[in-house]
């Protein structure tokens, strides 16, 4: 396994947090500092990335905007407890979960892991999957529509594999959470929709005019099967 690379400018949490995971049997690398951990994300050497929203000169968020433009590795955000328009931002961003601080290194293994799990099983699929003009290649993690190539991050990408692979059924949104994100869905937890949203624009729509993922209230999402 490649790398994990924690990017927080808190030395006493990375080295918490660093000598936890090592525990758990990952390879840790820390950055304390944002160029430097701008620079190490984008080399392309890393699994996953853990990033600090709250850094100073440049913050998280600012930083997940640059990393997006060179790379679509896995990240997890840390966030303040409460504030969720860092935790919306992120996600509209790319980020692919977040975990609220003072954290526990329980959960942040938790989230690393289904993260990774799910990376690998999408990975592990040996064909593509094709609704209409969309295709995805799971070994890859890419999608196009009509041979133009979408720019998914990868927790998009996951969302959109479950929902194609079971295209014109409706999923419920905690069975969608769980197979997509590998998390059960809470209460108060809009990171699925923050993501369907994301989709959808990326998208387009259809030759009909209509989205490609309908939305029913309270009950789920469904990717049209009928072009």
């Amino acid at each position: 396994m490649n790398p994990l690379l924690l990017i927080d400018d808190d030395r006493e949490l990375t080295s918490i947090l660093s000598t936890y995971l090592q525990r758990e049997g990952f390879v840790v690398q820390v950055a304390n500092d944002s160029q430097l951990g701008l620079r190490q994300a984008i080399s392309g050497q890393y699994e996953l990335l853990v990033l600090d929203v709250m850094m100073p000169g440049l913050d998280g968020i600012s930083l997940l905007r640059q990393i997006r433009q060179h790379s679509k590795v896995p990240v997890i955000m840390l966030t303040a407890k409460g504030d969720d328009i860092d935790k919306v931002l992120g996600l509209e961003l790319g980020a692919d979960d977040y975990v609220a601080k003072p954290c526990l290194p329980r959960e942040l293994v938790a989230r690393i892991r289904a993260i990774l799990r799910r990376v690998q099983q999408q990975q592990d699929e040996p064909t593509e999957v094709k609704v209409g003009p969309l295709t995805l290649e799971p070994g890859a993690r890419k999608a196009w529509v009509n041979g133009q190539l979408i720019q998914l991050t990868g927790a998009e990408f996951s969302v959109l594999w479950v929902l194609a692979c079971q295209a014109g059924r409706l999923v419920s949104k905690a069975e969608l959470s769980l197979q997509a994100l590998g998390k059960t869905l809470t209460q108060y937890d809009r990171s699925l929709d923050v993501h369907i949203s994301n989709i959808r624009q990326k998208l387009g729509k259809r030759a009909d005019q209509q989205a490609w993922i309908e939305a029913v209230r309270g009950k789920g999402y469904q990717l049209m099967q009928r072009i």
